[in-house]
């Protein structure tokens, strides 16, 4: 069991930061800029709720955010209130935001500065994901302090993996976006093309999804746009000999 602190108590992070007691059953306090909502989330999880970042990171041995861009990273992180102003040394910042590589890589270089370690985290899988616990989380920053963090990500996760230095995680869930831009636009100059064809689009998309092999894709959306792509080749079931229909 480890000391959480969650910074961040949306859609997304609600769930998780209750996975981190309920499944990781780790000792967490959480901060919410919106205190009604650090209130609920303690009296159904049994957690704690801090009044600052700082309040909340004190003593803390990894600090988790997810909240809503640079901006309001820079907020829960940095100044007199900010949760790097409580860290102690050798603890983990894992930031869960979806947010720039540029300001991952400021993080990393303040929180070395200051003696503990900083790694960016951005999750996909939407709220759903969140809420069953299933997200994939796409990590950078240094190896070591990652393989401490990663048993307790794994609370709210399928998924987790190092790809690199500070940014990498971001990086590559901004490689996660232009896939899913590229799908969402293939898809739609393809059901234009079908109307202006004059052709029956449902008629259409019902026959395409039934070929030999199918490809399947899913899309899930959040607050911050389409976050999850999985894309595979399905092969249909033949029905086994003799099952055929009767002539």
């Amino acid at each position: 069991m480890a000391k959480v602190a969650f910074l961040g108590l949306g859609v997304m992070g609600f769930p998780m930061a209750g996975h981190l007691v309920a499944k990781g059953k780790h000792e967490v306090t959480v901060y919410n800029r919106t205190a009604a909502k650090s209130k609920s989330w303690a009296e159904k999880f049994g957690g704690k709720a801090a009044a600052t970042p700082k309040a909340a990171a004190e003593g803390q041995d990894f600090v988790m955010a997810c909240v809503g861009n640079d901006d309001d990273l820079r907020s829960v992180t940095l100044g007199a209130d900010g949760a790097f102003a409580g860290m102690k040394s050798g603890a983990i910042f894992v930031d869960h935001t979806t947010a720039s590589a540029e300001v991952a890589r400021q993080l990393y270089a303040e929180a070395n500065k200051k003696g503990f370690a900083f790694v960016d985290a951005p999750v996909s899988g939407g709220q759903a994901g969140a809420e069953n616990g299933a997200l994939t989380v796409m990590c950078g920053g240094d190896e070591a302090p990652y393989k401490k963090a990663e048993p307790v990500i794994m609370a709210y996760a399928k998924m987790c993996k190092l790809l690199g230095g500070a940014g990498a995680g971001q990086l590559t869930k901004m490689v996660n976006q232009i896939c899913i831009a590229g799908l969402v636009e293939g898809l739609s100059e393809g059901i234009h093309f079908a109307k202006k064809s004059g052709l029956d689009v449902n008629a259409v998309i019902e026959t395409i999804s039934r070929r030999q092999v199918r490809l399947r894709v899913r899309c899930r959306m959040d607050a911050q746009g389409p976050v999850d792509l999985s894309c595979r080749s399905t092969p249909q079931r033949r029905k086994p000999a003799g099952h055929g229909p009767r002539r």
